[in-house]
């Protein structure tokens, strides 16, 4: 029998991810967010646990596709009716609803379980650079991959308290 005890749940605290969508390719965007939200790239990953982070992409008008991909590319959706399939081309569903574009990408990259809904609800997109007070929360920003210059995992370990079993009691820190 293997029970953690210590500062767990540290190893799956959620951090806010920031994404600017400018003249990035749709593919290669949406498999790295779908990456994030499943939360593979944190150094102790779990496939049964959802302990993926938050995602806020912007400008999601500017994005791009490679090759002939813009004249072909077609999004289907049903009404359920007899004869009610809609199709609507890439370049008119960018006029339309340029955030559902990124949403069908990374849905399509994440795994077909129980968990996809629960992770596209930590998918937030925004047409332009605008993300309102989602902003405040972010934590890390694709630009140039770096943390900000004030980020102290110290003072997140401080304050966090400790996730012991029920029968176990945590011992007082003592000072020097």
């Amino acid at each position: 029998m293997s029970q953690a005890v210590g500062n767990t749940a540290l190893a799956y605290a959620r951090v806010w991810h920031q994404v600017d969508a400018t003249d990035r390719i749709l593919g290669k965007l949406a498999e790295r967010i779908a990456l994030v939200l499943m939360g593979k790239h944190k150094p102790i990953y779990n496939p049964s646990v959802d302990c993926g982070d938050y995602v806020i992409v912007t400008n999601c008008k500017k994005i791009r596709v490679s090759g002939r991909k813009e004249q072909e590319i077609l999004y289907r959706k049903h009404t359920m009716y007899p004869g009610g399939l809609q199709e609507t081309p890439y370049r008119d569903m960018m006029v339309k609803k340029p955030e559902e574009i990124i949403r069908q990408a990374v849905s399509g990259m994440l795994p077909k379980n129980k968990l996809r809904d629960r992770r596209m609800e930590r998918l937030r997109i925004f047409p332009g650079d605008q993300s309102g007070i989602l902003n405040a929360n972010v934590m890390r920003s694709w630009h140039d991959g770096t943390l900000p210059q004030d980020w102290d995992p110290t003072k997140l370990v401080a304050q966090a308290p400790r996730i012991l079993p029920a029968k176990y009691r945590d011992r007082p820190q003592h000072t020097p």
